[in-house]
């Protein structure tokens, strides 16, 4: 006997945030290709989102307009909580999801795990010793920033551990790849218990 998921239409989600230090539309869809459409004016901020679309499957439309004169701070933040509220959102009543996800991803030398759980409470233990302050014209420090402000709007727990790297490149992009097979991971459909939510308390 064999177990069909449900069809239902895609898990989609639109989100702005408009302060006096960022104006930011994000568009997810949870249940796409990985295709990307990004714009933050931080090349290699851009490059760790797409890195989420591609690997997490999410179809991805980031437009962010920030005070990068000053830095690249409060562009960053606000993106992780846009992104965060616009899964948040897109994901529903979780009835059916796996709920955790984990991942290693390697690169090179570099190696990082990542482990989510779709809970409903927001937490985020990072340990990320990068080698380097910037990457490019990023800042490695906002990675943290970034997270923070998704598991605080996701309502997810995350835990991110670089396990080694000597390249902040390639420590932060093995941190990014495996937050989205991660993420990808639960918020697949499980057959076996399809309709319902995932918790003994009977709701996330």
């Amino acid at each position: 006997m064999t177990t069909t998921l449900p069809t239902t239409a895609p898990r989609m989600a639109e989100v702005s945030r408009n302060t006096a230090e960022t104006q930011i539309t994000v568009k997810v869809n949870l249940d796409g290709t990985g295709k990307a459409n990004l714009s933050t004016g931080i090349g290699f901020f851009d490059h760790m989102l797409d890195q989420i679309a591609r690997h997490g499957l999410i179809d991805l439309d980031i437009q962010a307009i920030g005070d990068l004169h000053i830095d690249g701070h409060h562009t960053v933040e606000d993106v992780g909580i846009a992104f965060g509220q616009a899964v948040h959102k897109a994901v529903g009543d979780k009835k059916g999801i796996r709920r955790y996800g984990h991942a290693y991803v390697p690169l090179d030398e570099a190696l990082s795990r990542v482990v989510i759980d779709l809970s409903g409470r927001p937490g985020l233990i990072m340990d990320v010793p990068f080698k380097s302050g910037m990457i490019g014209t990023f800042d490695s420090q906002l990675a943290h920033e970034f997270f923070q402000g998704f598991v605080n709007h996701s309502f997810a727990t995350l835990h991110i551990d670089n396990l080694r790297g000597e390249n902040a490149h390639h420590q932060a992009e093995t941190v990014f790849k495996a937050f989205a097979r991660a993420l990808r991971a639960a918020l697949e459909f499980d057959p076996r218990s399809l309709g319902s939510i995932p918790s003994t308390k009977g709701m996330l």
